[in-house]
């Protein structure tokens, strides 16, 4: 079956690869230059027409299921925010992209007769039972993106959070506890430069003070973004009644990586959160023209922070961590001028905190010593940072029974939603394999096989959770 064979069903936009497990042994592969969303994949219908529901290795096993609500709602979804030039989705938090976003999870909610809410922070939440009773099973992700980012990053969460509750209905569940959908604004940060705000704010991590401080590159601040889009700034603050009315959060994201490609699965399930944080490197030299002045008499910041990073290079791959500088501003930021400033943001991850606390260390001590060699003046501040998460075993375990026991258990380097609560509530994850291992880019990927795998495997758990 094709895309084309499904109502309502319509390919992302932009040019996506095809699925690199795509053979002619297996199927018709895309044509060249085919735009590429969801592509047909492996799964099928079982000999006598039974629906394959598990997920298997290999894609064995793996069916369609219920793939109609799924297409529906991704083809409803990918056009928002989506960059014509790049191919790429730009959803930041508080803008019109993010507004659409909102108002998509909001139809979606109400068409399925959920109810539907926004908590303090900006948080959607869609409720199966009475979101007072208490105990209840949550999923969801994010509808938010990183400049240019992929179609699945968070998205893929939210649309198959709804599509096994449409699953859970068409088996004809009961419920035993109320279940909620939820997307949680500004996970990636992309605005204001803090990841996951809506999370930390209901968790406690993000005070209403640091949170009025948060600024955008235009110099908006936090406060003034959510007015300007409908939403009261001054109810912003943690929100320990309503994470107390939760007793699960499982998350359903896309692997940011190739371990489920490696192992042949299709989903997985998360073991533990690498810790991360995020710093701010402000490199202050001298401005000075660039034609004119002797290379020996110049303060140029540009220079100490190249070799800053070539040092956090070095050092990760020393101590098998991962070191980033992704974000650079410079002033006066002009072509014939020696830079007066350079600020770079540093993102680093480890397996532990050790590692990390050696890496980050090593980058600061290298840049001192080459900004003292330089004559640049540095300053270093430490803007996020989310230690080692370890999701909750007895729920993880659980949820590997309900899945027959044989699904592999993967750590990330990757922060989530489901990281920042698992502080205040039993939190797991759940992976679907992306076989670029591509992630926060127009090329992140997932086969369609592999999408209605992680659906129904979804749906499974909150079967096992909700409904004993």
């Amino acid at each position: 079956m094709s895309e084309a064979d499904i109502p309502g069903a319509a390919p992302l936009p932009g040019a996506l690869p095809p699925d690199p497990r795509a053979s002619n042994a297996g199927g018709a592969e895309n044509g060249p230059g085919e735009a590429v969303g969801l592509p047909g994949g492996s799964g099928g219908t079982a000999p006598g027409g039974t629906s394959q529901r598990s997920w298997g290795r290999n894609g064995e096993r793996a069916g369609r299921g219920e793939s109609s609500s799924f297409h529906a709602m991704w083809a409803d979804l990918a056009p928002i925010g989506r960059n014509a030039d790049s191919g790429g989705y730009r959803r930041y938090a508080w803008t019109g992209a993010d507004a659409d976003c909102r108002t998509w999870f909001q139809a979606q909610a109400e068409s399925r007769g959920l109810t539907y809410e926004t908590d303090r922070n900006g948080n959607q939440w869609a409720w199966l039972g009475d979101p007072l009773a208490g105990d209840a099973v949550v999923t969801g992700s994010h509808l938010d993106s990183v400049p240019d980012g992929g179609a699945f990053d968070g998205p893929l969460g939210v649309v198959s959070s709804f599509a096994a509750l449409d699953e859970l209905r068409r088996r004809g569940a009961e419920f035993s506890r109320p279940l909620a959908i939820t997307n949680f604004g500004d996970e990636e940060g992309a605005r204001f430069g803090l990841a996951c705000v809506g999370s930390r704010l209901a968790a406690g991590q993000l005070t209403k003070e640091k949170a009025y401080a948060l600024r955008d590159a235009d110099g908006i601040s936090l406060p003034e973004a959510m007015e300007a889009a409908g939403y009261d700034p001054e109810a912003i603050g943690a929100d320990p009644e309503r994470l107390g009315r939760i007793g699960a959060f499982v998350e359903l994201h896309v692997e940011q990586g190739r371990a489920l490609d490696l192992s042949g699965d299709s989903v997985g399930i998360a073991s533990a959160i690498w810790p991360h944080g995020r710093w701010r490197f402000d490199f202050h030299g001298e401005a000075n023209h660039a034609g004119t002045t002797r290379l020996v008499d110049r303060r140029d910041p540009m220079l100490t922070y190249a070799a800053t990073v070539l040092a956090a290079r070095a050092e990760a791959a020393l101590a098998g961590a991962v070191a980033t500088f992704g974000k650079i501003a410079v002033e006066p930021n002009g072509v014939n001028a020696i830079p007066s400033l350079v600020r770079g943001w540093l993102d680093s991850r480890a397996a532990d905190q050790a590692t990390l606390d050696t890496v980050v260390t090593a980058i600061e001590k290298a840049a001192r010593e080459r900004a003292d060699r330089d004559g640049i003046d540095l300053a270093i501040v430490r803007e996020s940072f989310t230690p080692v998460v370890e999701f909750e075993h007895a729920l993880r375990d659980e949820m590997n029974r309900i899945l027959g026991g044989a699904v592999p258990v993967l750590g990330t380097g990757a922060g989530h939603d489901a990281g920042i609560l698992s502080a205040a509530v039993p939190t797991a994850m759940l992976f679907v394999r992306n076989p670029t291992g591509v992630s926060h880019s127009p090329r992140e990927f997932a086969a369609e096989d592999d999408c209605v795998a992680g659906v129904l495997a979804l749906a499974d758990v909150l079967e096992g959770l909700a409904c004993r």
